[in-house]
């Protein structure tokens, strides 16, 4: 008997956005791979990071095209294509690593596993804002945090897991990843679907308006949208350069502070980083979140901005594991609340309609961002092992001002003043744009 997903109730439509999002944020436990991937195949740490990088830059890119299909493909189908992609990723990454081809690695894991975050990244956010219109910020908020405490999921419990069973044979624990993905985010894909009738939106006029279809230029040209995209991009690179190789930097800290701790230990230990500092990723969704409702969404960009330039400093000369680890979990409550923080600033400025092709567009800056934090650290670590932390830091403090001064445009007026421009354009263009405060705006 076939499930009767028209009729699945919303809020286990909100379940199963959390879930994907869940299991898409695994992504974010990469570093519980990185040192197991170098000492077993004698990988450089540019050479395993770029799996990574990879993945990042096919996430950012594959949002991109999804927020201008979804529409058309509606949530399931562009659900199960993540869902599919991200779990067959694995399954070529396991293969990849019984025959120690690195190439293969990064079209199975970076490539194909990028493109199914990417396609799934975007779907649940804007299905679950449709569902909860009047509860956007708690509703999107909760299904990111799935996304944040994903690499908590992955780094204490499936993937210690899997390495045990295993006994520690890696292409056999992605293998068993790819499969448990698939059990997993398969089902709750065809689960998601658009209200039938939507709940009246609270941000429009009332008027029963059918949304006119916009071109995406205009937008993208505007000076709102390169604003956005660069202090988004200053974000995620600052937060990526510390995820990606948390658990390698706390492990060097800890080793120089006590010598005689040994591998396994120090592996221990990072991986509890890891997993302590996904639930503040999480957390930080849903707290950045309820707080921009409540001090606007740039007052809150500028916060998370300008006490992370505090904390990159404090970490360039912190030899404490303890603080060290303290501090990163700070880090990574901010990083999350930059992501749950945007969608609803780009609703503000661009409008509800619009939301899914330019969030997509927004997410093209972590895209870049994804590349350019990972191989410059593991180049950094490859060329000066010794500074390695030192370069990292710096580099995350560079990224976070450049942030911090652009964020200063995003004041209310100037956005204000961005949605006559983008007006002018599409009249230009014949085209009637979409009314500030209401359904389209």
């Amino acid at each position: 008997m076939a499930i009767p997903f028209s009729k699945t109730p919303r809020y286990a439509i909100g379940a199963c956005c959390t879930l994907l999002h869940t299991g898409f944020g695994t992504v974010y436990a990469w570093s519980f791979f990185q040192t197991m991937l170098s000492r077993e195949y004698g990988w450089r740490s540019t050479e395993t990071v770029t799996a990574f990088a990879v993945a990042m830059f096919f996430w950012g890119l594959s949002a991109g095209v999804g927020g201008l299909v979804l529409p058309r493909m509606g949530p399931r189908a562009l659900a199960l294509v993540g869902s599919g992609c991200f779990a067959v990723g694995y399954l070529v990454a396991a293969l990849a690593l019984e025959m120690g081809d690195i190439d293969l690695f990064y079209l199975g894991y970076g490539v194909l596993g990028g493109i199914g975050i990417g396609a799934g990244y975007v779907t649940p956010v804007v299905t679950v804002a449709k569902w909860f219109p009047r509860r956007r910020g708690l509703a999107t908020g909760t299904v990111v945090m799935g996304f944040g405490i994903g690499a908590l999921v992955l780094s204490k419990i499936v993937g210690p897991f899997f390495v045990a069973i295993t006994g520690g044979e890696l292409p056999l624990v992605f293998l068993l990843l790819g499969v448990f993905f698939a059990v997993v985010l398969v089902p709750c894909s065809l689960v998601l679907r658009n209200p039938d009738a939507p709940e009246p939106d609270p941000e429009s006029s009332g008027a029963k308006v059918k949304p006119a279809r916009q071109p995406l230029l205009p937008y993208i040209m505007s000076g709102s949208f390169v604003v956005l995209w660069v202090v988004f991009f200053t974000h995620v690179a600052a937060g990526i350069s510390v995820i990606g190789f948390q658990s390698e930097l706390l492990q060097e800290i800890w080793g120089l502070a006590d010598p005689a701790l040994d591998s396994i230990v120090l592996a221990e230990y990072g991986a509890t980083l890891i997993a302590v500092s996904s639930v503040c990723n999480g957390l930080g969704r849903l707290f950045w979140a309820w707080l921009s409702d409540r001090i606007g969404r740039v007052a809150v960009y500028r916060v998370l901005l300008g006490s992370q330039l505090i904390v990159f400093g404090l970490l360039m000369s912190q030899t404490n594991p303890w603080i060290f680890g303290a501090l990163v979990c700070y880090v990574l409550l901010c990083y999350g609340g930059g992501w749950a923080t945007m969608p609803s600033l780009i609703i503000e400025v661009f409008g509800s309609v619009n939301m899914p092709k330019i969030y997509g567009g927004v997410l093209t800056g972590a895209a870049a961002a994804g590349v350019v934090g990972p191989l410059i650290v593991g180049y950094f670590k490859d060329i000066y092992p010794d500074r390695a932390v030192m370069y990292c830091l710096l580099l995350g403090i560079l990224m976070l001002g450049a942030g911090y001064v652009v964020s200063f445009l995003l004041s209310d007026e100037r956005m204000r003043l961005g949605r006559p421009t983008i007006a002018r354009t599409l009249a230009r263009q014949g085209i009637a744009a979409p009314a500030a405060g209401g359904p389209h705006g």
